[in-house]
């Protein structure tokens, strides 16, 4: 009988050390970022490349103030046509820079088949701007 409650009384104690060491204290930081669509005003880069080549795109886009930073290229959709777009991270702190910069990016391709490409990034709500690659 002993045993037995020595065994119950370290599993009890096994089981409060695992659940109090799995508080969730360290999602608080990762939530005080937002992020934002910033929409795209200028693509620069190669007009031709060939099959398997990597080719880089140098993409300017605007944030919202000057403590926008560049988070990721995701894709979107605009009615039915697909493209990509950058989003931005901003603090959630009030930002004391508030003349933003246009900010640059490099985007990476890589064509796998030959023909005409077309890179469109999100320009405005409604639009992409749109960069055509010929690819041999």
């Amino acid at each position: 009988m002993k045993r037995f409650r020595l065994k119950s009384v370290l599993v009890v104690l096994f089981l409060s050390t695992v659940l109090i060491s799995c508080s969730n204290d360290d999602d608080n930081a990762e939530s005080t970022v937002k992020t934002k669509t910033a929409f795209v005003t200028k693509i620069e880069g190669p007009a031709t490349g060939k099959v398997n080549d990597e080719l880089s795109y140098d993409v300017t886009y605007l944030v919202d103030n000057a403590c926008g930073e560049f988070d990721k290229i995701a894709e979107t959709t605009i009615g039915e046509t697909k493209g990509l777009q950058v989003v931005a991270k901003y603090p959630s702190e009030l930002c004391t820079q508030q003349v933003p910069d246009p900010k640059k990016t490099v985007y990476k391709f890589k064509a796998t088949a030959k023909g005409t490409i077309e890179i469109k990034f999100r320009k405005s709500e409604t639009e992409f701007l749109t960069q055509k690659v010929v690819i041999e």
